[in-house]
């Protein structure tokens, strides 16, 4: 029996899930937050029915290293969606006559799924079916709805949102290192370093927790360089804060590099040593003198001699990078040329010196190691690679050659919908509101013959389903994450989920068998975990090493782990680097315009980011009370000259209007953002919606979309 041809039988039962027994109320669980990739650590307490709208309440975890018991206020809340009117507690189906989502049992709404997905690839072909993950997911997720699609569905047409978050600085890293690992070292590193280059990052507001790295360094007397459009509250700790152009950020590396190389700043001894390609890049950096910098960026050739003193003159430095170079149709030549930067001083494979990117995600880092990206197996290998198939397939208990190969990145398959691929099965996302070109995105999802969407609240995507699933959160199943560290970590269960609602793993563990697959989908998190274990041993994400009771003896084990008597890696490349040669290798990039720059029509560039008490789509955050208040609703952050070249007011409505649409929310005034340059946040549904003017423009490398630049214009909107 195979995808084409679902059981006729009833529906399997939810199978049961292993898991240590749950604590008594009043007994914290220590687990980890839901929310971004520092995965900080946390208490979570049970409380008595009846005592507190949410049934559990969150606790400082001092102990744990890497956020030492402090939480951001997303963190301390993180409670409050686990109460069962937060979020939905029965399974949905669509109504043929109503058209409206009503709810069903799990029997029948399994049987629609299976059957949707079956029927559209006996129809269409197997490619016909989509699946679309989401950074969020546990390991053991990732891994299984990979697998899923592979094994089950014999789906190539498979990606996740996580695509959209560093998948620009992952492609740079294996270019570069051959190892994609967000921070090749641990966070506390940060504070040990002489010097941190940040770049299009504002901890202050996306990670707050991970700032105190930086107050340490500069208590330690290191230095901080900030790169950001916007005087963000990050940019106010800086010493030094540049301010370029978005979509100018590669050829701000490459004028800092052309000057240490003018300067006779560069190590050369690291360079003969431990690199390759380092006429080309240097060569290509040449091009780009500091004057030609400051026109392209518009940031003043004396800042940028000041950055080179600061950056070089310490004994040991680090660049780390965020979305801001990163979602770019550029990105993974931006991140290169930062690298380029690193080798060419030294500052790489080196005890408190290096490259790394700060992973946005609660498991970005986990999420696109184990499977659930178009072009990956777990444990981080190639699907293209005959080798990886081989042992994969071996392990799935399944020939290698029926694995089909590499499918879409993340947009091209949400474009594909309603066309090529014709069902999707979507787990853990909100593209609706997160993806570029988000109107278009919403249209070709509208297109599907059947949408089935498995999530913890009643997102804009899910409300668009044929069949919703209403599954388990953080705090009511086990399971592994790895944060942008490297580090694998332990969310353990604290309490039940609310009668009605099954994990991720049980539903994929049904479905599965209403497929024809009646083994090789474990419901029980740690066996899917023990299996996950085999499928990454012996490549470059090697978790073979780690177990359940490491993790929780050891605060996390860092992979690569090879063994069980494998003490882990928390820091990498200090003998060599994970190339062929164990050289790092420079990339020979040069700057190039973003795919769409201002001109007479759309004279202004937007960007786009987060805010303090929201997360992502805000599915989630915009359902906690306190969040909502703090963070009500969009707006546009604008200069006040360029408002008044505009005739718009502070608070009043602007539109902004790009090739691609228009959103409309309140103005903004700041004078901490180029007078050249609006700022929108990307949470909200609606007239506001950020990413309906957002540019699908992909990097040709990474995939990923440029979020971060696009030419608009501005219009005052008469208010009724």
């Amino acid at each position: 029996m195979n995808a084409a041809t679902p059981r006729t039988t009833a529906t399997p039962a939810a199978p049961a899930t292993v898991s240590a027994p749950l604590p008594d109320p009043g007994e914290p669980v220590d687990t980890h937050c839901p929310y971004c990739s520092l995965q900080c650590g946390m208490g979570l307490r049970r409380l008595p029915a009846g005592t507190s709208d949410a049934p559990a309440e969150v606790v400082e975890r001092p102990a744990f290293p890497v956020n030492r018991g402090a939480l951001c206020g997303k963190g301390r809340t993180a409670a409050r969606l686990l109460a069962p009117g937060a979020r939905l507690t029965e399974p949905l189906v669509r109504d043929p006559a109503t058209g409206r989502l009503v709810p069903a049992d799990w029997d029948t709404a399994l049987a629609r799924v299976a059957a949707g997905l079956s029927r559209t690839g006996a129809a269409h072909g197997k490619d016909a079916v989509g699946v679309f993950g989401g950074g969020g997911l546990t390991n053991e997720k990732a891994y299984a709805l990979g697998k899923f699609a592979r094994v089950v569905l014999g789906t190539s047409q498979i990606d996740y949102n996580g695509r959209f978050c560093m998948s620009s600085a992952a492609a740079a890293h294996q270019r570069a290192f051959g190892l994609d690992r967000g921070l090749p070292f641990p966070l506390a590193d940060i504070a040990r370093t002489g010097c941190v280059v940040l770049v299009g990052s504002n901890l202050a507001e996306t990670m707050p927790p991970a700032l105190r790295y930086l107050t340490e360094l500069k208590e330690n007397g290191g230095r901080l360089i900030v790169v950001d459009p916007r005087r963000t509250r990050t940019a106010e700790q800086a010493d030094l804060h540049l301010a370029p152009r978005p979509g100018t950020d590669l050829a701000l590396a490459l004028g800092l590099l052309h000057l240490v190389v003018a300067e006779g700043r560069t190590d050369e001894e690291f360079i003969a040593a431990r690199t390759s390609g380092w006429p080309a890049a240097r060569a290509a950096a040449m091009a780009h003198w500091p004057e030609l910098a400051e026109r392209v960026t518009g940031v003043p050739v004396p800042q940028l001699r000041a950055a080179v003193r600061l950056f070089c003159a310490a004994d040991s430095a680090m660049v780390l990078t965020a979305r801001g170079p990163e979602q770019q149709s550029k990105g993974t030549d931006t991140v290169g040329a930062w690298i380029n930067l690193c080798l060419a001083t030294g500052h790489a494979g080196r005890e408190h010196s290096g490259y790394g990117c700060l992973t946005g995600q609660g498991n970005g880092q986990g999420g696109r190691e184990h499977g659930q990206k178009a072009d990956q197996l777990p444990g981080y290998r190639k699907l293209s690679d005959p080798a990886a198939r081989a042992h994969v397939a071996e392990v799935w208990g399944v020939p290698p050659e029926s694995l089909p190969g590499p499918g879409r990145s993340a947009y091209e398959l949400l474009d594909a919908l309603g066309r090529d691929v014709r069902a999707l099965l979507l787990m853990g996302s909100n593209p609706v509101v997160s993806a570029p070109r988000a109107a278009h995105v919403e249209q070709r999802i509208r297109a599907l013959d059947f949408l089935a969407v498995a999530d913890v609240v009643l997102s804009e995507t899910a409300t668009l389903a044929d069949v919703v699933l209403p599954v388990a959160q953080w705090a009511e199943e086990t399971g592994t994450t790895t944060n942008l560290e490297g580090r694998v970590l332990l969310r353990r269960r604290a309490l039940p989920p609310p009668p009605g609602v099954r994990t991720d793993l049980q539903v994929l563990h049904s479905l599965a068998a209403l497929l024809g697959w009646e083994k090789g989908f474990p419901a029980d998190p740690e066996e899917t975990f023990d299996e996950l274990r085999r499928a990454s041993a012996g490549g470059p994400a090697d978790y073979a090493g780690i177990t359940y009771r490491r993790i929780a003896a050891e605060d996390g084990v860092f992979w690569p782990c090879s063994g069980e008597d494998h003490p882990g890696t928390p820091r990498l490349f200090l003998d060599r680097f994970a190339t062929p040669d164990g050289r790092a290798r420079f990339a020979p990039v040069t700057h190039r315009p973003a795919a769409e720059e201002p001109d007479d029509r759309y004279p202004v560039v937007l960007t786009t980011g987060r805010v303090l008490a929201q997360y992502q789509s805000g599915a989630q955050t915009r359902r906690v009370p306190e969040l909502a208040t703090a963070a009500p609703g969009p707006y546009v952050e604008i200069h006040p000259r360029l408002a008044r070249q505009y005739g718009i007011e502070d608070g009043r409505l602007v539109a902004v209007v790009s090739r691609r649409g228009r959103a409309v929310a309140p103005a903004r005034f700041s004078e901490a953002i180029r007078a050249d340059t609006v700022f929108m946040p990307f949470h909200w549904p609606g007239p506001g919606r950020a990413n309906t003017l957002t540019n699908p423009a992909l990097d040709p490398v990474s995939g990923m979309p440029e979020f971060k630049m696009c030419a608009v214009r501005l219009e005052p909107v008469e208010e009724s």
